[in-house]
């Protein structure tokens, strides 16, 4: 089913390759071209922060089924630089659409094309890796386009969290009370807040770049490291910030970017992944027990194991590439993940992280009654009532992320 008067479009890679297609949405943006393998969950990865700077393609053929709905995104606006796919639905059904995905992407001036060999296209990602790219309804000069694409940034050496963090500090306001939590916003996603809130966190969401003593001198119980975009080994004031903080022996959890964080912090290096992990069922298998979970994953970058110090313990590894999924710090209430155990969107096999680390914020000697909070005997509730839990309550509305132009792309040659 046509989307209107037919728009032709192209996508370029950068090894010279070009997709024709129609537009659904107008315009031209570069960027690193990702494919996600989630079959559902489209409008999380668009409002994913972490998705700055990529163009995504989506792996299954038909997109849009069910329309958009605020409810489920996962921050104020897409971020992504261009969205592809097989099909595009023209005409969503479902009971709580509340616009449907094509006028949702033109709304927000996201170009995407479909009607495209996305298959093809996945091949050629998977075999050559993560590439430079351009969608464009506005040109048809791929030649030149390619040529342009020679000059722009590859995503290795790209700083991106400044374009997503927060702009000022917010709270989140806690289902219940037990303990007072501070969230590093590299990109954060709603669903990470709204995980931790129900669970009676309340949540002083800060800048990315908030030092750390500013963020001790809330007396948080406990500190986050959220996910966030782009490489991480440029972010040296962030990485000094979390040796800070791990040197005061507050409790930590990383997730995605904040695990590639915590690993430079701890002397370890981190690598570019050939395409990165990006959908919702990459499989991780826990070391000490054998167990197996289906993970939300999206990331291109990952920690290199024989780079981390002999205090670290590498917990889990993905069965796909064995790249490492978790590590522990020994005797410290220290952990992080590269997976998403928010999910959204994604399977809730690994939910029960944040109740492992509200846990150990309770039995931390610090975090006793003697602060107002819980003692540790009484900090968590069956994992089974907090796993799935009716109707959470939706975090406070955050303050505007930045909303950064396009990124530059290189005038063509006159």
């Amino acid at each position: 089913m046509r989307h209107g008067a037919a728009l032709s479009g192209l996508l370029v890679l950068e090894d010279g390759t070009v997709f024709e297609g129609e537009m659904v949405s107008a315009g031209t943006r570069f960027g690193e071209v990702v494919f996600n393998t989630s079959m559902t969950g489209y409008q999380e990865v668009l409002t994913d922060p972490s998705y700055r700077g990529q163009i995504v393609v989506m792996t299954q053929p038909h997109i849009g089924n069910y329309g958009t709905s605020q409810d489920v995104a996962e921050s104020a606006r897409p971020w992504v630089e261009g969205f592809v796919a097989r099909q595009f639905t023209a005409r969503p059904s479902s009971h709580d659409s509340g616009e449907g995905l094509v006028q949702y992407l033109r709304r927000a001036a996201v170009p995407a094309l479909h009607g495209i060999d996305t298959r093809a296209l996945v091949r050629r990602l998977r075999e050559r890796g993560a590439l430079r790219g351009v969608v464009t309804s506005e040109r048809s000069d791929a030649g030149a386009l390619t040529a342009e694409l020679a000059d722009f940034p590859l995503m290795a050496g790209r700083a991106l969290v400044d374009e997503v963090t927060t702009a000022q500090a917010y709270e989140v306001a806690a289902v219940g009370r037990r303990c007072h939590l501070a969230v590093y916003d590299f990109g954060v996603k709603s669903n990470i807040l709204r995980s931790l809130a129900e669970r009676g966190a309340r949540l002083s969401v800060l800048p990315a770049r908030t030092p750390a003593s500013d963020c001790l001198a809330l007396g948080v119980d406990g500190v986050v490291l959220s996910n966030g975009p782009g490489d991480p080994e440029p972010l040296a004031e962030i990485i000094e910030t979390v040796r800070e903080l791990l040197a005061s022996g507050t409790p930590l959890l990383g997730i995605c970017l904040g695990h590639q964080l915590l690993g430079l912090a701890l002397g370890g290096e981190t690598f570019k992944l050939k395409f990165g992990h990006h959908g919702g069922n990459q499989p991780v298998r826990e070391l000490a027990t054998g167990r197996v979970a289906i993970t939300s994953q999206n990331h291109g970058f990952a920690v290199r194991p024989e780079s981390l110090p002999p205090s670290c313990a590498v917990t889990q590894l993905n069965l796909n590439d064995g790249t490492v999924e978790g590590f522990d710090i020994a005797g410290k209430p220290v952990f992080s993940v590269q997976y998403h155990p928010e999910a959204a969107p994604g399977p809730h096999d690994s939910v029960g992280l944040f109740d492992r680390f509200l846990q150990a914020v309770a039995a931390r000697p610090a975090a006793g009654t003697a602060r107002g909070h819980l003692p540790a005997s009484a900090a968590a509730p069956p994992l089974a009532a907090l796993s799935a839990p009716s109707a959470p309550s939706a975090p406070s509305v955050p303050p505007a992320r930045p909303a950064p132009p396009a990124p530059a792309r290189p005038a063509p040659d006159p």
